[in-house]
């Protein structure tokens, strides 16, 4: 089970981060998240085990994650690797994260074409991915409470909700259309420009590109 969450507005400064942390940390996250939700555990793992990352760091990371093509889950590893570690962390951190399903994958590809039609085994994967569910939903949230509390943050919330799940609206037309409506909506005005840049910032400032934890 991954350890308890307990999320923090602050991030102590960790001790010097190895290659074999930044692995073993990211192996645990990919060997422990059955039928899928490894964001959700690697939430948990980096925010409330090794506090590398407080909710906003990660909410930061994430959302830098969903612009890049490939996976939420490998694009975090990459992040958080390569700005703890550079590139060789990054390199760590997704040969952590993947092996463990890799190996996985290959025994019971093995295995299924025997047991395939077992109900338990069925029953087993489905709830599982119940659990997978319940996690994501956890993680959405823990770091949306804030959107949840803003009226305008809350409304491109329900209307993407309605868009995808109601009205079944093509996830790219969903995009194109409420993407640059939250960047309209969100966009620094003249009197707030300099507050705004000001406030900017990379999803957590821990790792050798800003001259820390460096060997």
């Amino acid at each position: 089970m991954p350890p308890s969450s307990i999320a923090s507005d602050s991030v102590p400064m960790p001790r010097q981060i190895t290659l074999f942390d930044l692995f073993k940390l990211f192996f645990m996250a990919g060997a422990l998240s059955f039928g899928g939700g490894v964001v959700a555990y690697e939430r948990e793992y980096l925010v409330g085990g090794a506090r590398w990352l407080n909710d906003e760091d990660f909410l930061a990371t994430l959302e830098i994650s969903e612009t890049l093509p490939g996976l939420n889950s490998v694009n975090i590893a990459v992040i958080v690797g390569d700005n703890l570690r550079g590139i060789p962390g990054a390199i760590a951190a997704v040969a952590g994260l993947i092996i463990p399903g890799a190996v996985v994958v290959m025994i019971l590809g093995v295995l299924w074409n025997s047991s395939r039609h077992n109900p338990k085994i069925t029953h087993f994967l489905l709830g599982i991915a119940a659990a997978a569910v319940g996690m994501l939903s956890v993680v959405t949230l823990q770091l949306g409470r804030r959107q949840f509390q803003n009226l305008r943050d809350l409304g491109i919330i329900l209307v993407t909700f309605a868009a995808v799940s109601i009205f079944k609206i093509s996830l790219a037309w969903v995009l194109l259309i409420i993407g640059p409506l939250a960047i309209f909506l969100y966009r620094p005005g003249p009197a707030g420009s300099r507050k705004h840049a000001a406030g900017t910032r990379l999803p957590f400032h821990h790792g050798p590109r800003h001259g820390k934890l460096r060997s």
